[in-house]
């Protein structure tokens, strides 16, 4: 395994959100009080100083700060995060720097403050245009919100955003869910994240689920949706992701192509290839105890063979145009052949298509994902993992 050809990202958690919304299974937490963004600024720049050792040589392709809402941090407190990142780290040109972003915490220019501090891409938490919707999902913002803050980025010059759009919301109906995607497209963002609400365990919305629509309206909706994209220009790259031409989220193809990135900031997880093997691992979750240490890593563990197939498979199929075979062995220093079993009963159920030298699920397997994912399943695991973001 060649570690230095491996791209290398850097992904930045910032957890605290204004309130936490009822659906939200992600390691956030809702402000009490003053934000401390200072002393958790000094914990991030001491993390990435631990962490960028022995990886200088390798270039940064992208960074991403998510969340939470990162959009509470000021832009003075990205931009020096920022700068130690350039000093540390080697920043690839043109490095692709996201920032998430609610509609609902965004002020008057803040988005050129966020430009000057280094920011070049942009993912607004947008979810509905309805705002009994918003309300209903527990969101801080309203539609009008979300016009004001496209209309701040096209101000400050950041024209590569990306729009989070849920659909399947408490009582929604195939048409408007077509409405919310029309105001989507309206605001011509790059990129538009398109995924259906799920209720994730431990959330508000498991202990008290609301009325959804059942799975035919949701899957008239997903068809009717991604059928408008597909008009509009946009290229469905992804399960939940389109983008138009060249605008892809670059941090994230690089989760999905089993690339290697740092993760810094409360609970964030990290994967990094070396000599030893694919080392994952994962910070203290709670904001307080993640400040409050020297090492902030609370754990890692080295990727067995079986693991590694899996974890592979599980990312490079979200794919909808697959990956080149020869990626496995690049990115798990695996021969192909460890796989081959695999590969064949999925070709042989219908689920995937290989033409020699490259494997790409077809679109049974992409509408049976569950059941591709189960071939490559180690058989010491009961159940299949979640999914990430």
């Amino acid at each position: 395994m060649a570690v230095l050809s491996i791209p290398l990202s850097l992904y930045v958690h910032l957890p605290w959100c204004v309130r936490k919304c009822p659906y939200c299974d992600f390691n956030s937490h809702a402000l009490r009080g003053k934000l401390p963004e200072r002393r958790y600024l000094k914990s991030l720049l001491e993390d990435i100083e631990r962490s960028a050792t022995g990886l200088r040589r390798r270039p940064v392709t992208s960074i991403f700060f998510g969340g939470g809402t990162p959009s509470l941090f000021s832009a003075a407190s990205i931009a020096t995060f920022l700068d130690k990142a350039g000093d540390l780290l080697t920043l690839a040109p043109g490095v692709e720097i996201t920032l998430e972003a609610n509609p609902g915490t965004i002020e008057r220019d803040n988005f050129r403050d966020y430009l000057d501090a280094g920011i070049n891409r942009v993912s607004l938490g947008a979810q509905s245009f309805d705002d009994n919707k918003l309300k209903a999902l527990g969101r801080i913002h309203r539609a009008s919100e979300t016009l004001i803050a496209v209309a701040e980025l096209e101000k400050a010059g950041l024209e590569n955003f990306n729009l989070d759009i849920m659909y399947g919301l408490p009582g929604q109906t195939p048409p408007e869910a077509l409405a919310d995607m029309e105001q989507t497209l309206d605001l011509q963002p790059t990129h538009v994240s398109h995924y259906q609400l799920t209720l994730e365990p431990n959330t508000l919305f498991a202990r008290n689920p609301p009325i959804l629509p059942d799975h035919d309206a949701c899957w008239e909706i997903q068809q009717q949706c991604h059928e408008r994209l597909a008009q509009a220009g946009f290229d469905h790259y992804e399960i939940s992701a389109f983008a138009k031409p060249n605008r892809q989220c670059e941090h994230n193809v690089n989760y999905w192509t089993f690339g290697d990135y740092m993760g810094l900031g409360a609970g964030a997880h990290g994967k990094i290839s070396d000599e030893r093997g694919v080392m994952r691992y994962w910070r203290f979750r709670q904001p307080e105890k993640y400040m409050a240490v020297d090492d902030t890593v609370e754990g890692s563990s080295i990727l067995r063979p079986d693991d590694l197939i899996f974890e592979f498979m599980l990312n490079a199929l979200r794919l909808e145009k697959g990956f080149p075979l020869d990626l496995f062995a690049r990115r798990t220093g695996l021969a192909r052949a460890k796989c081959a079993v695999m590969l064949e009963q999925a070709v042989d159920n219908g689920l995937l298509t290989i033409n020699g030298i490259h494997c790409q699920p077809s679109a049974l397997g992409m509408n049976f994902r569950n059941n591709l994912m189960a071939i490559f399943l180690p058989e010491s695991s009961a159940t299949s993992p979640a999914g990430s973001a």
